[in-house]
């Protein structure tokens, strides 16, 4: 229907105009459809007059904010690629990223910062342009740059996955994928023009931009951006801004759980129950599996559906989606929403219901490939289908499960953690002789960090001093919160870490 975002955007703005389309939970600014266009706008111009064309990548580095999603669609509009970089991320590891997408231009919010250690323009590349988006610098907005021809197969995103092999991948994302994975979502939700939805979830994620962003302008709806998620006030916004859905991951539900008992065992006398919340229909959570247990007791707590779904950024974001108003299953995450799927033996052929294989996806919303990266593209889509490196099954309902993932990956609050990166730093350190790293469960992100170390002869380090080192490196979610010091970590006849018997070694100490 829509070759691009920038025609869907004005097809919105000619249908509710003069309605509320992004609300500023930060500071209350708000602008109406028609507002938002006039400022995308003026902020495509200012990116013309920086150089930026079509094809042009523009990094966005700044904390949840209207600034964001200004950024993400005034890049849009004149056909330049939009590179979201994690801003928990640490400076070697933001320029690697930034580096390797051939960025043109980093756009920051004023003061110029992140939630890692960039903080400067001399942290980045020297060449590369650093510029804050301050709205109120902008020139007058004009009619400017109609000519660009914008269609469905473009680039519209480059965002970067952790990558098996210790450095991340730029997925690919057009603007046809994110259309299609903005209608799947909010035909699927039956989200409409009345619908608010909360962005808590941070816009260098998918999960922002596709689940509460782009699905809310599908159906012409509203978002309303927050800075970040906090427990303590989410109840405040979620009434004072009426949402009536909100993306999130397993950690912040549990969190939200943990403050309600809290406050209940202070205030012996008070009700178990906390105060519905009478526009709120559902809250959608992805990114890693819901226990069965926080999803039941959220529920009864609230009052709130909780919707599973499971998704990566190389199908845009979400692939399935439990029905939000019919047959839920805990534990499962749903059925597809609109691409195809697909579970794969070794040699790539169909198991039988029940049975475990790879999930495989085809279909509108999956990525077009990995930048400057024919190899590990092939291989993701061999047959002509992605392979995403997770485990699964399908019950006989045709509602999928996911049990586990193929790649050396875990996942703690909802941010993908590749061991191979960090075991790659810690041998960077001159004491360890063996490193290797393994994901122990976690009541309240799920999963977490920790690290077997073997060390050299002579050599000596502690723990504290292993996990500092890694943490001027890496961002600090990825870092171990456990060092484990052994004689030797247990390998296979050809040499290879057998990680899994480390979790043994745990259990048993």
């Amino acid at each position: 229907m829509f070759n691009n975002i920038s025609e869907l955007l004005d097809a919105r703005i000619a249908e509710h105009g003069a309605k509320p389309f992004l609300f500023s939970e930060a500071d209350e600014r708000v602008w109406s459809y028609e507002e938002f266009g006039r400022v995308v706008h003026q902020t495509a111009n200012m990116l013309r007059s920086r150089g930026i064309g079509k094809g042009d990548v523009v990094s966005l580095l700044m904390p949840n904010s209207a600034e964001y999603i200004i950024a993400y669609f005034a890049c849009w509009q004149i056909g330049a690629v939009a590179g979201p970089v994690n801003s928990l991320l640490k400076s070697e590891e933001i320029e690697w990223v930034v580096g390797n997408s051939e960025s043109k231009l980093l756009l920051s919010e004023p003061p110029a910062s992140s939630g890692g250690e960039v903080g400067s323009e001399d942290a980045m590349r020297p060449d590369l342009p650093w510029i804050n988006l301050d709205l109120d610098s902008f020139p007058p907005d004009d009619a400017g740059g109609s000519d660009i021809v914008i269609e469905s197969g473009d680039d519209a995103i480059i965002i970067y996955t952790s990558g098996t092999t210790g450095k991340p991948k730029g997925c690919l994302l057009t603007h046809g994928n994110i259309i299609a994975n903005a209608r799947q979502i909010a035909e699927w939700m039956g989200f409409g023009p009345e619908d608010r939805l909360l962005t808590v979830m941070p816009l260098f994620h998918m999960n922002a931009v596709s689940v509460t962003t782009m699905s809310a302008l599908y159906a012409g709806g509203s978002t309303v951006v927050s800075p970040k998620f906090s427990a303590s006030r989410f109840w405040d916004i979620i009434d004072k801004y009426k949402i009536t859905s909100f993306g999130s991951v397993a950690t912040m539900l549990s969190m939200l759980l943990s403050r309600q008992q809290s406050a209940v065992s202070d205030q012996p006398k008070a009700s178990s129950l906390a105060p519905r919340h009478s526009s709120l229909r559902f809250a959608m959570c992805g990114s890693a599996p819901v226990p069965v247990k926080v999803l039941t007791k959220f529920e009864e707590t609230f009052g709130v559906h909780v919707i599973e779904g499971y998704g990566l950024s190389e199908s845009t974001c979400r692939s399935t989606f439990n029905p939000p108003n019919g047959n839920r299953r805990p534990g499962s995450c749903g059925l597809p929403i609109g691409n195809e799927m697909r579970v794969l033996d070794d040699q790539d052929e169909d198991v039988p219901d029940g049975e475990l294989g790879e999930i495989a996806l085809r279909g509108p919303n999956i990525f077009k490939g990995y930048f400057k990266n024919p190899e590990a593209t092939a291989e993701a889509f061999r047959g002509g289908w992605f392979h995403t490196g997770d485990i699964g099954y399908r019950d006989a309902d045709g509602f999928y499960y996911i049990a586990d993932r193929i790649s050396d990956m875990i996942i703690r609050g909802g941010e993908n953690i590749y061991l191979r990166e960090i075991d790659d730093v810690l041998y960077r350190h001159p004491a360890v002789e063996h490193a290797a790293v393994i994901g122990v469960p976690d009541q309240l992100y799920g999963e977490e960090v920790a690290a077997f170390i073997v060390l050299k002869k002579e050599a000596s380090a502690s723990g504290e001093e292993l996990m500092a080192f890694c943490r001027e490196h890496l961002a600090d979610y990825k870092c171990p919160k456990t060092v484990h010091f052994v004689d030797d970590i247990p390998k296979g006849p050809t040499g290879k870490l057998l990680k899994r018997k480390l979790t043994k070694l745990l259990d048993a100490s």
